[in-house]
């Protein structure tokens, strides 16, 4: 996808990057997941597709915490938080789009480094109250530190040790 039969890895021409190829299937199927399965968890038994995002448990503050995971290697990226909308574009746009608690506004990942997500797979706990995005990281950096990840540091003999070193200085990034 996205290169040339003859084998020279460029791209034909009227073909798609595979980035933006990648989008569009992801946008593809997110849709046909809203439009063509039953809901599933405690709020969504019986109700179709059409209701999914009424199946999702909000707290208080109107917000689920969002878990995004590289869809290849299992990995957890980060946490964030989602609000109905915010939840409602990702599936319509096939990428992660957050609510971001500080700002108060709406977080379009990437918006600003360019290390957008991809969403792959969407997924919802036994209990409709966290949301899990399967995604494809743009940039390989998905932490605001430049790292691949924002859980780099762990817990050994009684002290957080740094585990991972940033990929790029985030000031390289960030505008």
């Amino acid at each position: 996808m996205g290169t040339s039969e003859s084998g020279s890895g460029g791209a034909d021409p009227g073909t798609r990057p595979e980035s933006a190829q990648a989008a569009s299937d992801a946008a593809f199927a997110l849709g046909a997941m809203q439009a063509s399965r039953p809901a599933e968890g405690p709020a969504g038994i019986g109700q179709s597709i059409g209701t999914w995002l009424d199946a999702v448990q909000f707290d208080a503050q109107g917000l689920i915490p969002a878990i995004a995971q590289d869809a290849q290697q299992g990995d957890i990226l980060m946490v964030a938080w989602m609000n109905r909308e915010s939840l409602a574009e990702t599936v319509a746009t096939g990428r992660a789009v957050y609510w971001s608690r500080s700002r108060k506004r709406l977080w379009r990942k990437g918006e600003e480094s360019g290390h957008t997500q991809t969403v792959l797979g969407l997924r919802i706990d036994c209990d409709a109250d966290v949301i899990l995005l399967e995604v494809e990281q743009t940039g390989g950096v998905a932490c605001h530190t430049g790292r691949r990840r924002c859980f780099y540091r762990r817990l050994e003999d009684g002290q957080w040790r740094v585990t991972e070193a940033p990929l790029v200085d985030p000031e390289t990034i960030y505008r």
